[in-house]
């Protein structure tokens, strides 16, 4: 037998080619199952309802706060726009629904504009946010 022997050109390597392999794929399966959240662009102080229940596909969130300020994808909009804004996103996804974020202390009248909004956008699946609890 004879023993190979080492010399001082011949250096260890590691390869670091599979292991980027690995964390690569690892990165790209947490991109794609993190649920991106939406938000309205504001807090607003929700109503609380015995009968409130958790919505799971909500892609449109619209909140309407104690002033009367309306807001869509953290922006502040006018209640004319509501309609242009809701058809926009509902087409980049047509299964969700809408939901309004309407504060304890905003206006009906303005939260009756925003829903006929929505309806003449198309959108008839429109709720309302609350927290659950009794009235």
């Amino acid at each position: 037998m004879r023993k190979k022997r080492v010399t001082a050109n011949e250096e260890a390597t590691v390869d670091l080619t599979p292991m980027l392999d690995v964390v690569f794929i690892m990165l790209i399966f947490f991109i794609v199952t993190t649920s991106f959240v939406k938000e309205s662009g504001i807090d607003v102080a929700r109503p609380s309802a015995a009968t409130a229940q958790k919505k799971q596909t909500a892609s449109i969130l619209i909140a309407v706060n104690n002033n009367g300020d309306i807001w869509i994808d953290k922006r502040k909009i006018d209640v004319r726009s509501v309609r242009a804004n809701v058809e926009r996103l509902h087409a980049e996804s047509p299964e969700g629904s809408v939901v309004i974020q309407a504060d304890k202390a905003s206006k009906t009248g303005t939260l009756v504009k925003v829903m006929d909004q929505v309806r003449l956008a198309g959108v008839t699946n429109i709720s309302l946010a609350a927290t659950q609890g009794a009235p």
